[in-house]
């Protein structure tokens, strides 16, 4: 009597028992399956992402990472700041380099009203200077007008005159400004500044000429 009991407690363990107990059951979801597929990646030390020279503000930031399961997750950080697209966005868990770009682009952002114009380019009855994004046109000649151009951007003013010049161009180095170019037509001369992006100016009369801001 006492095998029959046995046997028959030993047989419904068997049918109850897990096929393989190395698994989860359905209802176990809250731990992801481990496997020895080889997963290690270089860790992230910085990435640079470069902005289009239209750009002018930045107003969102989303990174898209894979969490420990495989699934897909997106987290976004809303902002509302002026750029630079000459300087790429950056994206870094190294605080060494963090703290180094942080150091230059301090010294770099210094008073702007403190650095001198850059005189670059001088026809005699005109001269152009520059400092940054900052243009100080000194002549006596009156400005007929100046409008914008793009593809490429470029700004064209026309001054009163009566000259007899030959044209000429110049290609110019540094950011901002890549060519200036010059030449007479009836009644007036034309100065073509051509730009090295996306720009609109502002344009104010000053005591010795005119003076440009490009955003």
């Amino acid at each position: 009597m006492s095998r029959i009991i046995f046997l028959t407690f030993f047989l419904v363990l068997v049918l109850n028992a897990r096929d393989n107990p190395f698994f989860p059951t359905k209802g176990e979801v809250d731990i992801p399956y481990t496997s020895n597929a080889k997963t290690a990646l270089p860790p992230l030390k910085r990435a640079t992402i470069a902005i289009p020279s239209q750009a002018r503000t930045i107003k969102k930031v989303t990174v898209e990472f894979i969490n420990l399961d495989g699934s897909t997750q997106n987290i976004s950080i809303e902002l509302n700041n002026a750029v630079d697209w000459y300087l790429p966005i950056f994206i870094s868990q190294s605080m060494g380099d963090l703290h180094a770009e942080k150091t230059k682009e301090q010294q770099k952002n210094l008073d702007p009203k403190k650095k001198k114009y850059k005189q670059f380019y001088n026809l005699g009855f005109i001269k152009f200077y520059k400092r940054d994004k900052e243009i100080r046109v000194i002549t006596n000649d009156f400005m007929i007008r100046d409008f914008l151009l793009t593809k490429p951007h470029r700004i064209v003013m026309d001054f009163q005159s009566d000259l007899n010049m030959n044209s000429q161009v110049k290609t110019l180095k540094g950011r901002y400004y890549k060519k200036i170019s010059f030449g007479v037509h009836e009644n007036y001369y034309r100065i073509v500044l051509e730009l090295d992006g996306v720009y609109k100016y502002k344009k104010q009369r000053k005591k010795k000429g005119y003076s440009f801001l490009l955003y």
